[in-house]
């Protein structure tokens, strides 16, 4: 069994360790849960890639950046989708302009190429948020957002997408059935584990392909190579998921 374990992210800090420090021991942690990823379901294709937490606060958006710089890193052709339509930060941390982006081009307001950004990376786009609609729920669930993740798998290998968290609110429950696989974010010491099961049963009844979880903010004790930032992804997280 894998787990990935992240340690020392600042709260409120949101940065790009995987581009601006590519030699460093954390950037080595997002290629490990890159490549365990690219072999956790090797009988089907997953390329719609769905990250959510139970509550705020819990390292999603950072977690899901850094790996979406690391895959691109490889060469494949990814975008990253901010669909947290009601408190998005991805063009934030990528340093891009949030005026049209998701809710402009659902609703009709701009085409697919006016709302998709390039980063540095030639092979890395972001699909912002765009404003925040008044009805975040009922655009995500539309026929248009099923006819746009059909036409984003023809272009792209690989589809992140950064959701609200799942207790929030309906958003990322909606979306979870959309997509080939689900991963949950959980901070260590933070995330409540009655949080962690209610999340669960959201996902199932869902029918939403989980893929597994992400461990942030934990340590362990061991040899050098473990020390700072450290990832531990597994399939199934069986102490929060299989009892």
């Amino acid at each position: 069994m894998k787990r990935f374990f992240t340690k020392d992210i600042p709260l409120g800090t949101r940065k790009l360790y995987t581009m601006d420090h590519p030699k460093a021991y954390i950037s080595e942690s997002f290629r490990m849960l890159r490549t365990n990823l690219m072999y956790t379901n090797v009988d089907r294709q997953v390329k719609t890639i769905l990250f959510t937490s139970s509550g705020p606060q819990e390292g999603k958006s950072t977690i899901v950046s850094n790996l979406a710089v690391a895959m691109a890193q490889t060469g494949k052709k990814l975008l990253l989708m901010d669909c947290d339509l009601r408190k998005p930060v991805q063009h934030e941390i990528f340093q891009l302009t949030n005026e049209i982006g998701l809710t402009k081009y659902l609703t009709g307001y701009c085409s697919l190429d006016e709302a998709v950004q390039n980063t540095q990376l030639p092979n890395l786009n972001v699909l912002s948020s765009g404003p925040i609609p008044p009805n975040p729920a009922e655009l995500l669930g539309s026929k248009s957002m099923d006819r746009l993740l059909d036409l984003l798998k023809e272009q792209y290998e690989v589809i992140l997408i950064d959701a609200p968290p799942a207790i929030a609110v309906a958003d990322p429950i909606i979306l979870a059935g959309k997509c080939d696989g689900v991963i949950v974010v959980v901070r260590a010491g933070f995330t409540k584990l009655n949080a962690l099961k209610e999340t669960k049963e959201l996902l199932k009844k869902a029918e939403a392909p989980l893929l597994g979880t992400v461990l942030n903010d934990s340590t362990m004790n061991g040899g050098n190579y473990y020390k700072g930032y450290r990832k531990y992804y597994q399939q199934y997280y069986r102490k929060y998921y299989d009892e």
